[in-house]
């Protein structure tokens, strides 16, 4: 019969327990605390738009204060400022500062780069359409100057999909 020997962790349960719930608790308040943050930017959002935008006689805004431009922006750049120092005499970094004001800012309704609709953009349909027809003419190219490629192998599948997208055969190669 073998002899099983249980080894105690170095130090005692007791602990192990107030460990995990601490972890427990401070896992709790960071989920608590990131709820009152989002509510913290918007309301810090909410102060700005109701101090810089620029509203019309019928109170209808205008411009956003992040739209504004040259002495239109002069306090906004003082409010940046001011918001700049406080968080750097906070103790963040010059990154930590520049990723909450854009959070401001989109509380504000600023819309990124990447997320804004462009003039003239096409849907994803589209898009996929000329990439389809760019890949399956790169083909017929490479099979018409006699080189060979497994691409040639699933031609028909991106012939297949390009015709599903409404794109015309006719028009390959």
């Amino acid at each position: 019969m073998d002899t099983i020997q249980i080894v105690s962790p170095a130090f005692p349960m007791t602990a192990v327990a107030g460990a995990v719930a601490n972890l427990t608790e401070s896992r709790t308040q960071l989920v608590k605390g990131i709820g009152k943050i989002g509510a913290l930017i918007s309301g810090y959002a909410l102060a700005l738009n109701q101090a810089f935008d620029l509203v019309d006689n019928q109170g209808e805004v205008t411009t956003k204060w992040y739209d504004l431009k040259g002495k239109l922006k002069a306090g906004v750049k003082g409010e940046r400022a001011n918001f700049s120092t406080d968080m750097t005499q906070a103790g963040y970094s010059k990154s930590t500062i520049d990723v909450y004001w854009q959070r401001v800012k989109e509380a504000s309704g600023y819309v990124t780069a990447g997320n804004r609709v462009k003039a003239g953009a096409t849907d994803v349909d589209a898009k996929t359409l000329a990439e389809l027809k760019t890949m399956v003419n790169r083909i017929f190219k490479a099979e018409e100057e006699g080189v060979t490629c497994e691409a040639s192998e699933i031609k028909h599948l991106l012939i297949d999909a390009y015709t599903a997208l409404g794109g015309n055969d006719s028009d390959l190669g």
